[in-house]
């Protein structure tokens, strides 16, 4: 059997596979399922410094080959993830976790991740500078070189833990905002977050979600981020987590080829409960059929 373990910001993985944030919750619940330990590690579900209900229902519309939600980011805030939620998921889980943060303000971003801190199983925060269905904040970050190179130096004053910056698609530049993140102090860069995207009911002539538009994705997506992730790993110098639109090992394997060294799913846990742990399973038969002995080997091989 090949190699399967990669090293995402100087902590090592079993493999490279990462159930994506707002798609796997706060991994207890999957744990009822299956050993979650056979993950690589996971992004829990994206928190805030208060409480947030998220958008008005109805939030989610299908589409084909994907599906258009508007969440909101509902969470319990920092401190019941601290209290309630991480204690739920450290009786599971025996590996370092990745935390998902996200802010409506720079002191937002930088007050919930020092929170965070001191909880020693969580290895990675992912900043999430690119959430398209949210007001007064999150994509706003994202799409700005200097407003999300603001963000990174306000998280890299409250931690030494390795940074990872989640960028949005919904950008005509996105090499630009990677780079200013890197020389804000990013150890990582994760992309691509959601494209914006609407469905209409014909019955009701009215947008079918409340928030009228909404995060876009599964593997129609797929494409895109392929390319987004292969320009950005070729413009900076710290790992790059690819997702979007990934729902098989082969989809795992081209997303490394193009640069990532770790790679996140997200509709597909949504769509299948199972999707990590299959992915998981799968990638040794895929490796043979292309005779990859170390996954690590094949990061950015395509130039």
């Amino acid at each position: 059997m090949g190699k399967m373990n990669v090293n995402l910001c100087g902590i090592e993985l079993d493999n490279p596979v990462i159930p994506a944030s707002g798609t796997f919750g706060f991994g207890y619940e999957f744990a009822e399922l299956y050993d979650i330990n056979c993950l690589g590690t996971f992004s829990f579900k994206g928190t805030t410094k208060d409480s947030r209900f998220g958008n008005p229902t109805p939030r989610i519309a299908e589409c084909p080959n994907g599906m258009i939600n508007a969440v909101g980011l509902q969470n319990p805030g920092v401190e019941k993830v601290i209290s309630e939620e991480l204690p739920k998921l450290f009786k599971v889980f025996d590996k370092k976790v990745m935390a998902n943060v996200s802010g409506f303000a720079v002191e937002d971003y930088a007050y919930t991740v020092e929170r965070l801190d001191s909880v020693d199983q969580i290895g990675w925060f992912e900043v999430n500078v690119s959430c398209p269905n949210v007001h007064g904040g999150g994509m706003s970050f994202g799409t700005n070189p200097e407003a999300a190179a603001e963000v990174t130096r306000a998280v890299r004053k409250v931690t030494n833990k390795p940074i990872i910056i989640k960028l949005s698609p919904n950008v005509t530049d996105i090499v630009s905002i990677a780079k200013a993140c890197e020389e804000a102090g990013a150890d990582g860069i994760s992309l691509i977050n959601t494209l914006l995207g609407m469905r209409i009911d014909l019955r009701t002539k009215k947008p079918v979600i409340a928030n009228k538009m909404g995060g876009f994705s599964g593997p129609a997506i797929f494409p895109v981020a392929v390319r987004m992730v292969y320009q950005v790993a070729n413009a900076v110098n710290i790992p790059v987590v690819g997702m979007g639109g990934v729902s098989s090992a082969e989809d795992v394997i081209e997303m490394m080829l193009a640069g990532a060294t770790a790679v996140e799913v997200g509709a597909a846990n949504l769509v299948n409960p199972y999707a990590c742990r299959d992915i998981i399973n799968d990638l040794p038969r895929v490796m043979a059929k292309y005779g990859i002995e170390n996954l690590s080997d094949i990061i950015g091989a395509v130039k």
